[in-house]
């Protein structure tokens, strides 16, 4: 009696697995309609970062102000604009001294080179301590927050962060980048404090 019931159910199971088989089979676009949802699907999320992304690179770029040499400005501290200069100028003078480095102590290079090599490293260490010392000067003599100074082979560039600019004071510092670098033409710029706007001044005739 027990075999017969377990007979009956099987048989009653596999029936009803033939039918559900048949449905599946039979039925217009059962599989398709799924396939199409797991790719929609797919699709909509796929579109959504996409968007997302192009959505983070647009803020970033307008949250971004920059001088009129394509440095960043905040528009909330200045001191974050003398510290990201700083940096910079610091990231590139290392990336050269190290070029110069590895010259002196390339078996390929000439004599030459290796002394043109040690000539440049020597003349970075100048820019450095003339730029450093006449920050210390620009600033102790109008009192200003900060300075920065950096020179390049036909131009020196100072920026100042200052309360108001002054044409009388950029001359000034015209004056200051001469006596220290000689005739070269000066860049000046004055950073107003707690404001994104950068003042630039004439450059000084050589």
């Amino acid at each position: 009696m027990m075999l017969k019931k377990q007979t009956v159910w099987l048989l009653t199971m596999l029936s009803l697995l033939i039918v559900l088989s048949v449905y599946y089979m039979t039925s217009p676009g059962g599989d398709q309609v799924a396939l199409v949802d797991v790719e929609d699907k797919e699709q909509s999320e796929v579109t959504n970062t996409e968007g997302s992304i192009e959505t983070n690179i647009t803020e970033g770029m307008e949250s971004i102000e920059t001088d009129a040499e394509g440095n960043p400005i905040s528009s909330t501290s200045t001191d974050e604009l003398f510290t990201q200069l700083r940096l910079d100028l610091q990231d590139t003078r290392s990336k050269m001294k190290e070029q110069y480095e590895n010259i002196v102590a390339s078996s390929d290079a000439s004599v030459q080179e290796k002394q043109e090599a040690m000539d440049a490293m020597t003349k970075l260490d100048e820019l450095d301590y003339k730029e450093g010392l006449l920050e210390k000067v620009i600033q102790s003599e109008n009192n200003y927050s900060d300075v920065f100074v950096r020179a390049e082979e036909d131009i020196v560039h100072v920026t100042v962060k200052a309360e108001k600019e002054s044409k009388e004071e950029a001359l000034n510092i015209m004056q200051m980048v001469r006596d220290e670098f000689g005739d070269v033409p000066a860049d000046v710029k004055f950073q107003i404090e707690g404001s994104s706007e950068t003042t630039d001044e004439e450059q000084a005739e050589e």
